[in-house]
């Protein structure tokens, strides 16, 4: 191989290895914005497993960005050993990012049973700040800006509601584009139009995808990383060997 194409070979291997650190931080964010949405709702979840995709995307990511470090290394110098090592971690990230996009995929088209501890949630509402119940209730209303679990009528059927005088649901059903707005149910146009359970799903449909359409973008990247570094594998220059004199 010419010493020209190598080096052209070594810049494609450079540029697709910066593209591998792009990538990896895509996956990461993605990662740590579930976690953030499952620990801000962790009431909400029949359980935990949700947690698996994002913890794989962590994990992808961390190789992602080993393999962008070691694989721009490896374009500097020549070593056998190197190019091993870096095609073994991008199969280990192959096999992560199969593993998160599957579960990602399985989770989003499964998120109506997995937020079943919702109703539950808002049907044991107290309205206290002490009650964590209470507090997950009015920051999830007011984040999503959404009103019961489908829409406002859902709080005439809590015992909060009855006990309260049947009049009103709690503020952080109001509108903020009605500063006026006390949260009575004879003005319900005030009130978020929408149930939490839809806005919750919305939101974790968003982060779902991007962890399972950020596979494709990987396996694209390690394909062109994998052509490159298996052509300066095949042509790698011979070591001359000497015999040496006696003397």
């Amino acid at each position: 191989m010419s010493d020209q194409r190598r080096n052209a070979l070594k810049t494609i291997l450079q540029l697709a290895c910066q593209l591998l650190w792009v990538v990896g931080l895509v996956v990461g964010l993605s990662g740590v914005y579930l976690l953030m949405k499952y620990r801000h709702s962790s009431l909400f979840f029949s359980h935990t497993y949700i947690t698996m995709p994002a913890i794989l995307a962590l994990t992808s990511a961390a190789f992602l960005l080993a393999s962008g470090f070691l694989g721009s290394w490896l374009s500097l110098r020549d070593s056998t050993f190197l190019q091993g090592l870096f095609v073994y971690l991008l199969v280990v990230v192959f096999c992560l990012e199969s593993s998160a996009s599957a579960l990602a995929y399985y989770h989003s088209i499964k998120l109506d049973t997995e937020t079943t501890s919702l109703s539950g949630v808002f049907q044991n509402y107290t309205g206290s700040s002490q009650d964590p119940n209470s507090r997950a209730v009015d920051a999830a209303q007011e984040q999503l800006q959404c009103c019961g679990v489908h829409d406002y009528r859902d709080w005439l059927e809590t015992s909060w509601f009855n006990q309260t005088g049947g009049l009103s649901v709690p503020h952080s059903c109001c509108n903020s584009t009605f500063p006026s707005c006390n949260g009575t149910v004879d003005q319900p146009w005030q009130l978020y139009p929408q149930g939490c359970q839809v806005k919750l799903e919305m939101t974790l449909q968003f982060v779902l995808s991007f962890i399972i359409w950020g596979s494709p973008l990987v396996f694209l990247v390690e394909f062109v990383v994998l052509l490159t570094v298996a052509q300066l594998m095949r042509d790698q220059p011979f070591t001359r060997y000497h015999i040496l004199d006696k003397n």
